[in-house]
């Protein structure tokens, strides 16, 4: 598996803005109608068109996986356990309009409407690999604004040492809420610095476009060197807070997932090993990368731990 290796941006590959998406032009052609099959209708659900984003020097040059595989194989439990729940059932997230609530140990607490977070920071397409605890992985062309650059804004004080986000809770949305599966509304956290890192991510589309509602819809997490689920979905709330934030799979399985997630081929979940992964639309199976292939760039945030103690 290729290492990331940042690279100069050529101007060549900054996108015009003669080829922005808007939504009617999503729904015309073949690439319009795959989105259209993804909701219940296209042209009343379909958000604006994202502004401008340019390619990221923060991306793996390994091949993207498809459209359709990012599209319908997915873990989004509020729609329920099955890998093509998502795409089955997410049709009834209503994603416009949406706002996230900000809190905590910050000088400026404030409720930003999802537009105002889009223009926050110039969007950047950064091709990323995505590995789940269940042995799958994927590589996918997210775009979105670093977290920084609103974490910044909210000016944290010296008690924010962590943050935690929250996911929208409506079990009439999200027919998977109305289950146990987890103790609902789902919540994440990081540590700030781990926040604060280039590589961390607000993800608000994929493929050119804005995210389809099984991806997470509108805005997500991204933290590409942790196991997929503590990329959240469909944040509603981020707070800065003291303590150390107790995920939602952490307070479900504390014995298999720890806060930090970080992935590790060399320490196993309690029901499997995660020395290997299948990327998704392959037959045989790759060698798990330490930090998902991002040890060069994240490695020090964990100098001196121990990252057995730490999974």
């Amino acid at each position: 598996m290729p290492a990331y290796r940042p690279a100069a941006i050529a101007p060549s590959e900054i996108t015009p803005e003669s080829i922005y998406l808007n939504r009617r032009e999503w729904l015309q052609g073949s690439a319009g109608l795959a989105l259209a099959s993804l909701l219940p209708s296209a042209e009343a659900a379909a958000p604006a068109a994202l502004p401008t984003f340019y390619k990221s020097r923060y991306s793996t040059s390994e091949a993207k996986n498809s459209f359709e595989e990012v599209t319908h194989y997915n873990n989004f439990y509020e729609f329920g356990t099955d890998k093509s729940d998502p795409a089955e059932h997410a049709g009834s997230l209503r994603t416009r309009p949406w706002t996230v609530e900000t809190s905590g140990e910050i000088g400026k607490p404030r409720r930003y409407d999802l537009d105002e977070l889009i223009k926050l920071a110039a969007l950047e397409e950064r091709i990323y690999r995505l590995r789940c605890v269940e042995g799958w992985s994927m590589v996918i062309p997210w775009i979105g604004l670093p977290l920084s650059a609103l974490l910044k804004q909210l000016q944290p004080n010296s008690r924010g040492k962590y943050v935690e986000f929250t996911s929208l809770l409506a079990p009439d949305q999200m027919p998977g809420q109305k289950s146990r599966t987890l103790d609902w509304p789902y919540i994440e956290g990081l540590r700030l610095d781990e926040a604060m890192h280039p590589l961390t991510i607000l993800a608000v589309g994929l493929y050119g476009r804005p995210l389809p509602n099984q991806n997470g819809a509108p805005i997500r997490l991204v933290v590409p060197w942790k196991y997929g689920f503590k990329s959240i979905k469909s944040i509603v709330r981020i707070r800065l807070v003291e303590q150390q934030p107790v995920s939602s799979w952490t307070r479900s399985i504390p014995t298999e997932y720890g806060f930090y997630s970080n992935v590790n081929p060399e320490v196993d979940h309690p029901r499997w090993s995660q020395a290997s992964e299948r990327r998704i639309g392959e037959f045989l199976k790759r060698k798990t990368l330490m930090f998902n292939g991002y040890a060069d760039e994240v490695a020090s945030l964990y100098k001196g731990m121990d990252l057995r103690r730490n999974f």
